[in-house]
């Protein structure tokens, strides 16, 4: 650390801005700028430090001297031993750092032209108030999935409240009455049939179609009512019209939802939904009033209800107030739940106003079944054994033969001899004891109908128009 001798030091490069990088006698030379309290350091070699002050642009030769004594003195010498490494290092540090700065600025500019930006996620442009509106009021099948997923809370809600606009329109009491009472009040109907639809037309696939076909299978004179106003309409009279050309008796009627709740509890339920009172819940307000819409139907009109993946297998004409168990106690053999996938009720049965009424005091939209079939259990449990309510709890095998964990054997060719020993007892047993099968579609929707399985034979014996095809959607 012996520092001795004169450096002089012309004009640096570095004061104009520029670096120089340069071999001499075997050294590296480093200038760079520095400005720290006016003061310019240069760094040259690792024994010798120049000092530059600019003042004014005139140089400035400055010569250090340094006593040979005062840095052998053991008082001072650690100290400054300590403090000259320190500065030497900090000094290279900095003049790395501003090269390797220097080196990024002088980088050319990236050209971003060509990057890809994917897009996770659309969302459908909504139109303005004053554009004009499209002549359907309701969304193609891309845009119900993607507000579906849409974050916006005001659409979900708006989207939900226009399903019960829909079902409130101007006039719609007097033609609704009508047409059901042409439908059905001319004595024609052997058994009068009746589902919902709240999903648009497009929706109804081949496996509603299917449906559709093993009602008048097992009932050529029965009639069918499908309480939708999206079917109600040019696309969904496509769809029946092979029925119709047949001389099947189906009709898709827009129900008039406050005329079939009036004089009910659920009256009030449905104005609370209208002026927010009451919270819609997170689960498809559509179905939930599919839910109170089929128990309204029934408590005005009677008849059979039928969800759109029932596939009928005999005939419901002896059948008179009737709901069915999905599961039973293995040990009791008592029922533990029921659904309402099928209800067979004469109208103003009292049984049907109770499920209204439960519907409306314990409405809960976050729950998936809280409205559906917790709901049918919850009031037939309660009831159960009272002389006003007359009404009968068919077993499992009548319309959920085979449950929602198994249903996928049915869609499949047997690939054990296991599966197929079950699959012939369960088919045997159907034959004898049931009068429909539920697919469970929420669950079997993804399931193809494989040539030569369960599903396959089933169809093709209870179909009329038998263009089902592998029937996946």
């Amino acid at each position: 650390h012996n520092l001795r001798g004169v450096l002089n030091f012309s004009k640096l490069d570095s004061l104009q801005g520029k670096k120089t990088v340069k071999t001499r006698n075997n050294h590296l030379i480093i200038s760079s700028l520095f400005i720290f309290s006016g003061l310019q350091l240069s760094l040259y070699e690792s024994n010798t430090v120049l000092l530059y002050h600019g003042d004014h642009g005139i140089e400035k030769r400055v010569t250090m001297m340094i006593d040979q004594r005062r840095l052998n003195q053991s008082g001072s010498s650690s100290l400054f031993s300590t403090f000259a490494i320190s500065f030497l290092t900090l000094i290279v540090v900095t003049t790395l750092t501003l090269v390797l700065t220097s080196n990024f600025s002088m980088q050319p500019e990236r050209d971003f032209s060509e990057v890809k930006i994917e897009i996770k996620r659309v969302i459908p442009n909504l139109p303005l108030s004053s554009q004009e509106k499209s002549k359907s009021n309701y969304p193609t099948k891309k845009e119900t999935q993607a507000m579906m997923t849409s974050p916006n809370k005001n659409i979900t809600v708006n989207n939900k409240l226009q399903v019960i606009e829909d079902f409130s329109g101007n006039n719609l009491s007097d033609k609704f009455q009508k047409r059901v009472i042409e439908f059905i009040g001319d004595g024609y109907c052997e058994v009068n049939f009746v589902m919902t639809w709240i999903s648009p037309a497009e929706f109804f696939g081949k496996r509603e179609v299917l449906a559709i076909e093993s009602v008048f299978n097992s009932h050529p004179q029965g009639c069918l009512m499908i309480l939708s106003s999206t079917m109600d309409s040019p696309q969904g009279y496509t769809t029946l019209k092979p029925f119709l050309d047949r001389g099947y008796k189906v009709l898709a009627v827009t129900p008039d939802l406050p005329f079939l709740l009036k004089g009910t509890a659920g009256e009030s339920w449905l104005e609370e939904i209208k002026t927010g009172k009451r919270d819609p819940g997170k689960i498809s307000l559509a179905q939930n009033l599919s839910n109170l819409m089929r128990l309204a139907y029934l408590y005005r009109y009677g008849g059979v209800y039928l969800d759109t993946d029932m596939i009928v297998l005999k005939s419901f004409k002896g059948l008179k107030n009737v709901i069915g168990a999905q599961t039973l106690d293995p040990s009791s053999t008592n029922w533990t739940r029921l659904n309402n996938a099928v209800l067979i009720f004469d109208k103003k049965h009292p049984l049907l106003l109770k499920f209204i009424e439960e519907f409306a005091n314990t409405f809960d939209g976050n729950i998936w079944g809280h409205n559906g079939p917790y709901l049918v259990s919850r009031v037939a449990r309660a009831v159960e054994g009272s002389s006003e309510f007359n009404f009968t709890v068919m077993r499992p095998s009548g319309f959920y033969p085979v449950n929602w964990i198994e249903i996928e054997k049915f869609f499949k060719v047997a690939k054990t001899e296991r599966d197929s020993k079950w699959v012939k007892v369960k088919l045997f047993q159907m034959q004898r004891r049931s009068f429909g099968l539920h697919l469970w579609n929420k669950v079997s929707r993804k399931f193809e109908i494989e040539q030569g399985s369960a599903m396959w034979r089933l169809v093709s014996d209870h179909c009329i128009i038998c263009e089902f095809g592998s029937a996946s959607s």
